[in-house]
């Protein structure tokens, strides 16, 4: 097993989200993901990702950790609490979040996402 170096650029997974019924509440956003790295397990998913602008349900039952490398997003909470964060931030999203994200500006980011069993 080698080191995975996020130089080595693989073709990009695209989806629109709107295809994913009952997710988006607003905009129209379209992402692009490489994935770099999954465990043999299928547990853990390291990659990178872009989106346009748009707002949706938060994906669940997995922890991620995020490095923004350009844009700006708000992560809503489920209780209205929002948090923002631009081209550098770094931050945990905790298996058991309940919310939206909402990308403000075409926004990429570097991820570890540690996928849970749902409960």
């Amino acid at each position: 097993m080698r080191v995975v170096d996020f130089k080595d650029a693989g073709a990009p997974g695209k989806r629109r989200l709107a295809d994913l019924p009952d997710r988006v509440v607003e905009g129209d956003p379209h992402h692009e993901t490489q994935v770099r790295f999954t465990s043999p397990d299928g547990a853990l998913l390291a990659g990178t990702w872009t989106s346009t602008p748009g707002k949706w349900v938060a994906f669940t039952d997995r922890d991620e950790f995020c490095v923004l490398l350009t844009g700006h997003i708000k992560l809503v909470g489920e209780d209205g609490t929002e948090q923002e964060f631009r081209a550098g931030d770094s931050f945990l999203i905790p298996n058991g979040f309940r919310g939206f994200w909402h990308v403000l500006e075409p926004t990429t980011k570097h991820f570890v996402i540690r996928v849970h069993e749902p409960a």
